[in-house]
């Protein structure tokens, strides 16, 4: 099986400003990420960006580079870019890593891929972990996805779905069931080179503003969204300061 792994690199970052080039361990957080990419079985790597700066750190540890537009409102649009320029069959498979993962397993990186090759009734694969904790699952910033018994997306939400009423019903709740459904959705995805196409020739779905959340314009679509359990623990991503200090102590500690 053969696919593709772009990695979409913005300079800027209202949290984190120049994010991709944050120093890990003597490398821009950015090439972490690629060298991780490279250990899964992808045909190519590539990095996507509309940044002089990012397009030169990627050169200079000998990563291909293809510059996109600026006025892309999402990684998605970025990615589609990335197809069109290079030419990919409708079939192709592509999977966005993003370029603030330097933690991401490379096995995950195959299992997206492989899972999306497996489900030909699905234009997009992504993965999901249990929540065990209750303040996670009433967290808005952990994605919650919830799914029908083939594995198939029904929605995802901030909100903490699904919501077990009679659980709840009491004010003294401290911790989730034992084997409650709950499941963080993961933000590693991979598409169909066609669906990229149909995507970005798409309105924001309404439920996608309510959200802020890409993937339910797909769902809005009556696209198909599979979605598997993780098979090796996916860290944090980098969004702020701290998550980038916790990141430098695991990789350096690690070195």
């Amino acid at each position: 099986m053969s696919f593709y792994v772009v990695i979409p690199a913005r300079y800027a970052s209202t949290r984190l400003p120049g994010k991709p080039l944050r120093e890990i361990g003597g490398k821009p957080m950015v090439q972490h990420v690629y060298e991780r990419a490279l250990q899964s079985g992808a045909e190519k790597v590539i990095i996507a960006t509309d940044d002089p700066r990012i397009e030169a750190a990627a050169h200079a540890f000998g990563a291909p580079v293809c510059m996109t537009s600026a006025n892309h409102q999402s990684g998605t649009d970025r990615l589609q870019e990335v197809a069109q320029k290079m030419g990919l069959e409708p079939d192709a498979i592509v999977v966005n890593v993003q370029g603030d993962e330097p933690l991401i397993p490379p096995s995950v990186i195959d299992q997206v891929a492989t899972n999306l090759a497996a489900h030909t009734d699905a234009s997009v694969a992504t993965l999901y972990e249990p929540i065990n904790r209750l303040e996670d699952f009433r967290n808005p910033n952990v994605v919650k996805a919830v799914l029908d018994h083939n594995g198939m997306a029904l929605y995802f939400s901030r909100a903490p779905v699904p919501w077990p009423r009679d659980l709840f019903a009491s004010e003294d709740v401290t911790s989730l069931p034992t084997d409650f459904p709950a499941r963080r959705h993961i933000g590693i995805y991979a598409y169909r080179a066609s669906l990229l196409d149909r995507f970005v020739t798409w309105p924001q779905a309404p439920l996608e503003q309510i959200e802020a959340l890409e993937q339910l314009r797909v769902l809005a679509q009556g696209e198909r969204i599979h979605l598997a359990a993780a098979c090796a623990e996916v860290p944090g991503g980098v969004d702020t300061e701290a998550d980038l200090q916790r990141v430098r102590y695991l990789i350096e500690d690690g070195e």
